[in-house]
């Protein structure tokens, strides 16, 4: 079995947040990476300490999404870096990690 080094990328967003399908797009035609999967949560907040969660009554859900990536180190620093320009500070985090091919 071989590895090689990735970089994963998250980044915490909710629904009412347009980014999602502009990334999504940026994501899957022009950066290309090798995977990207979004998760729907069902309740958090961030700093603003506003609550998102589903309730039976809602009537427009506003539930937080996590946005989830990887691809090489390179190519991944260069999202990063194209993505800072829309996301908010300390809402993408990143790490290194091996998959196996």
């Amino acid at each position: 079995m071989s590895e090689t080094e990735v970089t994963i990328v998250r980044v915490y967003l909710h629904e009412a947040q347009a980014h999602m399908e502009d990334m999504l797009r940026y994501l899957h035609d022009d950066a290309k990476v090798r995977g990207v999967t979004v998760f729907r949560g069902i309740s958090g907040f961030g700093v603003s300490g506003e609550m998102h969660s589903s309730k039976l009554l809602d009537m427009s859900l506003d539930l937080p999404v996590v946005v989830e990536f990887f691809d090489v180190p390179e190519k991944a620093n260069e999202i990063i870096t194209e993505l800072n320009k829309t996301i908010k500070p300390g809402h993408m985090i990143y790490w290194s990690a091996k998959i196996n091919l």
